[in-house]
């Protein structure tokens, strides 16, 4: 299973702070795993769209669209943090 979490406006948009899903052949990146997310449609689409910054951590370090992921880890997604 990878663990999804989803934080700040992210999760108000999305309606849930986070989901499981099972580890699949064709998920073998941040990239793969936003573009199913993104397939979902409605709000998933709109908010998780291409254009859209959304940034990401696997296991609690900065990722990329290409970072690999496997069966175990947490993937978090979240806007860009700004502060004055």
């Amino acid at each position: 299973m990878i663990k999804i979490l989803y934080f700040a406006r992210l999760r108000e948009q999305l309606g849930t702070a986070g989901e499981e899903l099972p580890a699949a052949a064709e998920l073998t990146t941040v990239g793969d795993l936003m573009a199913l997310l993104r397939d979902r449609g409605g709000a998933w689409s709109e908010h998780l769209a291409e254009g859209e910054t959304i940034l990401a951590a696997v296991n609690q370090e900065m990722a990329r669209p290409e970072t690999p992921i496997k069966d175990g880890d947490e993937v978090a997604f979240f806007p860009p943090v700004t502060g004055g």
